[in-house]
């Protein structure tokens, strides 16, 4: 006869991690890896910037503005969803809401419209602040609600420096923030000469002991949102 126990089958609860891949391609422009979609942001033209755009494959393309160091689709692979204007969408599972936003602090009159766009997927969210060029408005601010990962210019110039981008973090309260459109030595020089470097912003917000990492992984578990975290990611 057997016992009761003997006749209980077991079983396993699987827990999942969430996890999700971002890598950084230079300037603007990143990889961000669901487990559902490729996303890249801002692709750039090689021979415009001086930096090399590696061939890559994506289900979905963001372009903040119509310049050529962020329009660029020549090396994308596949039949992504290109998407270059302020509204709701989704693709594979990836929910991305754009933001009208302008290039400069003249209402775009100097240097056109922008789109700063929020990616939702796997209970993480990621803001795209393209080629900002302004403080972001109260009312933006409360519709764009929690991020847990802000990309935020800090080169000055054609965009914010580094001490508006600190009053946009502040603003945005993010987990995390990952610098992008700075100056850097491989940028060609006549076009991006004017950039502050990354060092400048990681000064003004008391950050200077970062070490660049080759990739972020982002796990729900590390967001805390106690304090804003500072990644500088390194070219792949």
């Amino acid at each position: 006869m057997l016992d009761k126990q003997d006749c209980i089958t077991p079983y396993y609860l699987v827990i999942y991690t969430l996890l999700m891949d971002i890598k950084y391609f230079g300037h603007s422009s990143f990889y961000i890896r669901t487990k559902t979609a490729k996303i890249v942001t801002d692709p750039y033209d090689s021979v415009y910037t001086g930096l090399k755009f590696p061939k890559t494959e994506a289900d979905i393309v963001t372009i903040s503005h119509d310049h050529n160091d962020h329009n660029s689709l020549v090396d994308i692979k596949g039949e992504p969803l290109v998407l270059t204007w302020p509204g709701e969408f989704e693709k594979n599972q990836v929910r991305i809401t754009g933001f009208q936003s302008f290039h400069d602090k003249k209402n775009g009159e100097e240097r056109g419209e922008n789109v700063i766009y929020k990616f939702e997927a796997d209970d993480f969210t990621i803001l795209h602040c393209g080629d900002l060029g302004h403080l972001i408005q109260d009312e933006i601010v409360d519709q764009i609600g929690s991020v847990d990962v802000v990309m935020i210019p800090v080169g000055g110039l054609y965009t914010i420096d580094p001490v508006e981008a600190g009053k946009v973090l502040n603003d945005l309260e993010p987990s995390i923030v990952i610098p992008m459109h700075y100056g850097r030595e491989d940028l060609k020089k006549e076009t991006f000469v004017g950039l502050q470097p990354l060092e400048a912003f990681l000064k003004e917000i008391g950050a200077t002991d970062v070490e660049p990492i080759e990739k972020l992984t982002l796990k729900r578990e590390e967001l805390t949102g106690e304090s804003t975290r500072v990644v500088v990611l390194q070219n792949i």
